[in-house]
C-alpha cells in the first residue's frame, strides 16, 4: 500500500546554493511517516505518553536530483516488514510537475518499550503485516 504526503518548498529550506539543504530532507521523510501512522490510527503523540518510542534505527537516503525554491512535490511512503521486531518505509520524494524522483530513502525502525527494550505493540504490528500472515 502506498501512502503520499504533498509539499511546497520553502524558502528557508534552501541553503547558499539555492537549493533545498540536504538535511531538509529528513524532516519531509518524518513528516510523511507521522502522517501516514495518523492516517492509519497511530497516534505518535499518545504512544510517547504511553512509554512507547518508536525510533529510528537507520537511514538510507539516495539523493538524485535538487530541489528549487518553490517546487511542489510529495512523498510517497510504502511500510515495510523486516523482521519480527522491525520494520521500514521505502520512501520516494517525486517532483509533481514532471514526476521526477528526486530522493529515494529506506527509514528502518523499531519501538521500544518503557525499560528500552525492542517491541512491536499490536496497533504498529498490523500496519506492516503482508497478505500471506
Amino acid at each position: 500500500m502506498t501512502f503520499t504526503v504533498d509539499f511546497k518548498v520553502r524558502d528557508y529550506e534552501c541553503d547558499l546554493q539555492g537549493i533545498v539543504n540536504n538535511s531538509v530532507y529528513f524532516n519531509y521523510l518524518e513528516h510523511a511517516r507521522h502522517e501516514f501512522l495518523h492516517a492509519h490510527g497511530v497516534d505518535f503523540a499518545q504512544l510517547a505518553k504511553d512509554k512507547i518510542n518508536l525510533v529510528v534505527m537507520r537511514s538510507e537516503m539516495d539523493y538524485k536530483q535538487s530541489l528549487l525554491p518553490g517546487d511542489e512535490f510529495y512523498v510517497a511512503v510504502e511500510p515495510q516488514r523486516i523482521s519480527r521486531l522491525k520494520f521500514a518505509f521505502k520512501q520516494t520524494l517525486i517532483r509533481k510537475h514532471d514526476e521526477k524522483i528526486m530522493l529515494n530513502a529506506l527509514v528502518i525502525g523499531t519501538a521500544l518499550n518503557e525499560k528500552g527494550r525492542p517491541f512491536l505493540p499490536a496497533q504498529i504490528d498490523n500496519l506492516f503485516k503482508t497478505d500471506s500472515e
